[in-house]
């Protein structure tokens, strides 16, 4: 079977993209990492900045995108892109486990991976007391203390959705100042246990079966905090490694499209935090994701006609 379009990722750009494929009666679908899974959203314990929707949890809300695409006849393949290739006009996307699938087009949504940082024993306490999800592992940690290293939207996000559950919620972070918004910052700095142990650099994880414990450096002083738990939230980079040598990519490893989302490969369309563009939201991500079906129609249209096959 060859799709019109195969849309990798089940983020909001890529259930937006899925929606409007549906609209189209395009024959598609959406490989999805994880079966089940609406992208980084379901990390964000409330959102405020999506149209309409105020107040919704980046789990429910992720989830109502969802929905929206089955009710369209989306289908989902469960399965990890490990890289996309052209042969003779077709794209075939090859899987970690199963059988390459073809189309004539590709919308890439993989959206980014977390950033994992140099510390020691990172690995060792990884799933032990470590994570990147405080919305997964939030719960584990009822009534205890609990660090969150990071400054940005994602670390404050985490510290507020910790707080009504932990009994201590620190921030450490290597600067001197906060980077998210004014919004959280304030909201955290108002939040009576959570604090901020800024210019610190973390340096070691501490434990015997899991974590108890970070050892940093403060004022030129080696320091130590006691905690069950540890969320890293430094940031992330774009998954665009199945794209290595088939699209253009920036310094930064993100594809470089523009608000059609159109790349360097024909036939392939970027969308969501995957392509260079300044603001990466919500909003954004599913603009990208009707962008980048109607770019494909476009595409399609011409090949079509190209090929004397009548729309």
């Amino acid at each position: 079977m060859i799709y019109d379009t195969i849309i990798v990722g089940s983020g909001t750009a890529g259930l937006s993209a899925a929606v409007y494929a549906g609209r189209a009666q395009l024959i598609f679908a959406v490989v999805d990492r994880i079966g089940g899974s609406v992208g980084q959203i379901s990390g964000s314990s409330r959102v405020d900045n999506y149209l309409g929707l105020y107040g919704e949890s980046g789990f429910d809300l992720g989830m109502k995108f969802r929905r929206h695409a089955q009710a369209l006849g989306t289908e989902f393949i469960e399965g990890e892109v490990v890289k996309i290739v052209s042969d003779n006009g077709i794209y075939k996307i090859l899987l970690k486990s199963g059988e390459p699938l073809q189309t004539k087009t590709v919308v890439y949504a993989a959206g980014t991976e977390p950033i994992k940082p140099d510390i020691t024993g990172l690995e060792r306490f990884s799933g032990k007391g470590v994570s990147y999800c405080a919305i997964c592992d939030g719960a584990f940690y009822r009534n205890k203390v609990v660090a969150v290293i990071g400054c940005g939207d994602s670390a404050l996000g985490d510290a507020l959705f910790l707080a009504p559950i932990a009994a201590e919620v620190y921030v450490i972070h290597r600067r001197n100042e906060l980077r998210a918004n004014k919004t959280l910052c304030q909201r955290a700095e108002e939040t009576k246990n959570i604090h901020f142990i800024l210019s610190a650099e973390v340096k070691e994880f501490v434990g015997g079966e899991k974590i108890s414990s970070i050892r940093y450096i403060h004022n030129c002083k080696e320091q130590s905090l006691g905690t069950s738990g540890v969320f890293i939230a430094v940031g992330s980079r774009p998954a665009t490694a199945p794209l290595k040598d088939i699209v253009e990519l920036n310094e930064g490893g993100y594809i470089v499209a523009g608000e059609d989302c159109v790349t360097s490969a024909k036939g392939i369309f970027a969308a969501g935090d995957v392509r260079t563009k300044p603001m990466k939201q919500l909003i954004t991500a599913a603009a990208d994701g009707a962008n980048s079906i109607h770019s494909a129609e476009e595409f399609l249209r011409i090949r079509n006609s190209e090929c004397g096959i009548r729309n």
